[in-house]
């Protein structure tokens, strides 16, 4: 969720900012190997085991030094969050080789569906998180509120919008709800990722459903 292409965490001022000499080149640099400390432990053990004690001790700090950047565990879990999303997105610019604005809308929308479902090491250990996080939203009143907006924006602005410059295109047919194919869709794309997450179904099976997905939303050529 987010931004297609975001190249930054949302608590960056500005592009300049990694590149500006001071404290501030500390400090980002501090909680970026607070945020990693946090993915590697999920990784290996799940978000249960990302304990403030337990990031400090990865990251070889005191608990202390961790809640001087996370004052909460959810605040350290959503900015891990934001790091995972941040990286999806630069996955999804490299894939299709440039901007999403200008790229054809059905290749945005396939690289961004297919980026949801694990295809190597790294994407498998981004989405364990990502599934991790997201169940966090069942008892965390302030992850689910997030998580609202974001599926909000992603059903009705991003992924609709797609749909959207095809249907101005004549390529999908008219009468079709933008909001709810992008719902649809999005919600078989994190549905297989689980699947292929707890081994129920292969990468390129799963990858497979989603093209036929897509490719019945459009007219025949």
């Amino acid at each position: 969720m987010g931004r297609f292409v975001k190249t930054m965490s949302s608590h960056r001022k500005g592009g300049e900012v990694s590149r500006t000499r001071g404290p501030g080149v500390a400090h980002e640099q501090r909680r970026g190997e607070l945020v990693a400390a946090v993915l590697a432990i999920t990784a290996a053990k799940g978000v249960a085991a990302a304990t403030l004690s337990a990031v400090a001790g990865r990251a070889g700090v005191s608990p202390g030094r961790v809640q001087h950047y996370f004052p909460t565990r959810e605040d350290m879990l959503s900015a891990a969050f934001e790091q995972v999303n941040a990286e999806r997105s630069a996955r999804i610019a490299a894939a299709l080789g440039g901007d999403p604005e200008t790229a054809p809308a059905r290749e945005v929308l396939t690289v961004v569906l297919t980026e949801l479902v694990p295809h190597d090491e790294a994407t498998r250990a981004h989405l364990q998180f990502r599934q991790s996080f997201t169940s966090l939203a069942l008892h965390h009143g302030a992850v689910a509120d997030g998580l609202r907006e974001r599926y909000h924006d992603l059903h009705h602005r991003q992924l609709a919008d797609l749909v959207r410059r095809d249907q101005a295109a004549g390529m999908i047919d008219a009468e079709q709800d933008p909001v709810a194919v992008s719902t649809r869709l999005a919600a078989l794309a994190e549905g297989l990722a689980y699947y292929v997450l707890i081994g129920v179904t292969e990468p390129d099976a799963a990858r497979a459903q989603l093209l036929d997905a897509v490719a019945a939303l459009y007219r025949p050529r």
